[in-house]
């Protein structure tokens, strides 16, 4: 079934029955994605993951993805399965998810980076070995659903599977998917990305789940990051712009780029972290003027929308899931790294996060930020 534009076909309309595997959660999103599907008539199987091992001292927070509570939210899967008459499989990742995810959050901190876990775990766990392991149990299956909401093209003149931002703006998750590669995407569902939130949760109501007005997940974590990154205090200073030392702090990797509450300093205006310093243990503090930034230069791209692309482009860029995005010209100064420049200086540009860049509702690719001017 082609789109709007004859040019591209949206795999998430089909008429062949498939057999279909969707990640569950316990939440509503997953939930919903699963009953859709059932009631398309494809034969539907869940499957959720098993992330927690109990290494951690962190208070149990049902807004999180990653904590002692997951024991509930496998039983609410469960009760989901149940409702709607499909199996669920329970697959341990938590071994990998401390090598790929964990590791890989304490060391961009303890480095004086702002790392983004969901985006890996989506490339590595959820959308990689998640599926793997589930065929390795023998279960064969067409077709991998999530409850994100984005969603998936194929365009018939490049021959790549697109991106494409979900159409509730409010609930658009298409930012912590573009790792992605063309052969995950070649594979993959997403059944709510035309749906609005209010809709699914009705949705959910109308059939009786138990799930329906469940809260989502906020953050990775249920509690702070301290537990995850157990690191001991090292003292050190909080300085201006100009050198001026104004204060101490116990690690640097309790800041972030852009952050203003929380730094403990006080002065006449309001102060944001403008700069972390690990090479001098520093962390560098400035007025909002000053953590504006008009570039940087963007690492480790993977690009989506074209193969090669072109070495200069305009494009709207989000540095952070919540940005509206912001535009800005990308110029290649390799196969994977670009230097993006905004029209308007951007508040807050931490290194370690995502650019992600757009054309409309189209992802172009996104990649890992080096480094700010």
């Amino acid at each position: 079934m082609t789109s709007s534009n004859d040019d591209t076909w949206n795999p998430n309309v089909f008429f062949t029955v498939m057999k279909i595997a969707v990640g569950m959660s316990g939440g509503v999103d997953s939930s919903v994605s699963a009953l859709l599907l059932k009631k398309g008539g494809h034969d539907v199987i869940g499957v959720i993951m098993r992330i927690w091992d109990g290494r951690y001292s962190m208070p149990a927070r049902k807004n999180a993805c990653f904590g002692p509570d997951e024991a509930e939210d496998v039983a609410s899967a469960q009760q989901v399965c149940d409702h709607l008459g499909i199996p669920l499989h329970v697959i341990n990742c938590a071994q990998q998810y401390e090598e790929f995810v964990l590791q890989y959050f304490r060391s961009e901190y303890i480095a004086g980076r702002t790392p983004n876990p969901c985006v890996r775990c989506n490339h590595m766990i959820k959308f990689g070995l998640l599926p793997k392991l589930l065929r390795e149990k023998g279960e064969r299956f067409d077709l991998f659903a999530t409850g994100h909401y984005a969603r998936i093209e194929f365009n018939q003149s490049s021959r790549r599977y697109l991106l494409k931002k979900g159409v509730d703006p409010a609930k658009d998750q298409s930012y912590f998917l573009y790792r992605l590669s063309q052969e995950q995407l070649s594979g993959i569902i997403f059944p709510l990305g035309e749906y609005h939130k209010e809709s699914v949760k009705q949705i959910a109501r109308d059939a009786g789940l138990s799930v329906s007005d469940k809260k989502e997940s906020q953050d990775f974590c249920s509690g702070d990051y301290g537990a995850i990154l157990n690191a001991e205090n090292r003292e050190g200073p909080i300085i201006d712009s100009h050198g001026k030392m104004l204060g101490t702090h116990q690690g640097i990797w309790n800041f972030t780029v852009g952050q203003r509450k929380g730094i403990g300093v006080a002065f006449s205006e309001a102060l944001y972290v403008i700069k972390i310093d690990p090479e001098h243990n520093a962390v560098v503090v400035g007025t909002r003027d000053e953590v504006r930034r008009s570039r940087c230069m963007v690492s480790q791209i993977n690009w989506i929308a074209a193969e090669k692309p072109e070495s200069r482009m305009d494009a709207m860029v989000k540095v952070r899931s919540t940005d509206q995005g912001n535009p800005a010209t990308i110029e290649l100064t390799g196969p994977d790294s670009a230097t993006v420049s905004f029209v308007e200086p951007h508040a807050a540009i931490p290194p370690g996060q995502s650019a992600v860049f757009y054309d409309g509702n189209v992802m172009i690719g996104g990649g890992i930020i080096a480094s700010v001017e």
